[in-house]
C-alpha cells in the first residue's frame, strides 16, 4: 500500500510554526498517530481519512501554486508510504518540511526534507516515547520543537537543552500550549535564562482560532 496513503485533509494556509512562519503553504495531514499527547490539537486525525494515491496527492498539492509543502499528522511516519510521498514532493521541486512526533526514526527520511522533530515533555504525557537516537541524525536544516505545558516543562526543557547542547545540532523552538501556558511567561523565562531558542506561538491560531484546516 506504499503507493497510497490515508489522508485526513489537504489544505492551503499560512505556516503557523517553525522558521517557515508566515509562508503560504500546502499542508498534507496524514491520518493516524501512535501517541496520545494531552494537549493534541489534531486528534481528529487519529482515525478516518480517505485513501489517496501519491499521484492524486501531488496533483492536489500542485493546484495551490506555492512551493512550500508541510507533511504533518497525526504522525505521518506511521504510514510507510510517507517516505515515498516526501521524495516525490522533493522530486517535483517543492520545498518540503515534515512535522514528526520524535517517536519514530527519522534517518531514512529524504535528506532534502526539513525535519521538524518534537521532543515530548513530561506535560505531554508521552515523555517515555522519545526516540533519543533521532538526535544523532539532525542537521542544520532540521528543527527541534518542544511544546511546553507549564513551568515544570520549561525547566525540564531548559535542562535538556543545556545538558545536551541541543542548539548546536539545529535550531530549537520552545512553544507554549495554546491557552495553557501564557506566552509572555515563557518569553520572560527564556530571557531570564538567556536560552538560545526561538519562542514561538502558533500564528494560525492567533489568526483563525483553534480549528481544523487552517
Amino acid at each position: 500500500m506504499s503507493s497510497s496513503l490515508r489522508i485526513t485533509e489537504i489544505f492551503y494556509s499560512l505556516q503557523g510554526e517553525t522558521s517557515r512562519l508566515g509562508l503560504p503553504t500546502v499542508f498534507v495531514r496524514l491520518t493516524g498517530c501512535p501517541l496520545r499527547c494531552g494537549y493534541c490539537d489534531s486528534a481528529y486525525a487519529f482515525h478516518g481519512g480517505k485513501r489517496m494515491s501519491l499521484a492524486a496527492i501531488l496533483e492536489e498539492v500542485a493546484q495551490h501554486g506555492t512551493p512550500y509543502v508541510c507533511v504533518t499528522g497525526g504522525e505521518p511516519l506511521a504510514q510507510a508510504g510517507c517516505h515515498a510521498l516526501l521524495t516525490q514532493l522533493c522530486d517535483a521541486g517543492f520545498s518540503v518540511s515534515l512535522e514528526t512526533s520524535g517517536h519514530l526514526p527519522i534517518e531514512t527520511v529524504d535528506p532534502r526534507v526539513s525535519r521538524i522533530v518534537d521532543i515530548k515533555t513530561p506535560g505531554s504525557g508521552e515523555v517515555e516515547k522519545n526516540l533519543w537516537t533521532n538526535l544523532q541524525h539532525l542537521t542544520a536544516r532540521d528543527e527541534l520543537k518542544l511544546v511546553l505545558v507549564h513551568r515544570h516543562d520549561y525547566e525540564w526543557a531548559r535542562d535538556l537543552l543545556q545538558d545536551n547542547q541541543l542548539s548546536t545540532l539545529c535550531p530549537v523552538i520552545f512553544s507554549p500550549v495554546w491557552e495553557s501556558l501564557p506566552p509572555k511567561d515563557l518569553a520572560e523565562w527564556v530571557l531570564a535564562d538567556k536560552l538560545p531558542v526561538r519562542v514561538q506561538v502558533q500564528l494560525h491560531k492567533i489568526l483563525w482560532g483553534d480549528k481544523p484546516g487552517v
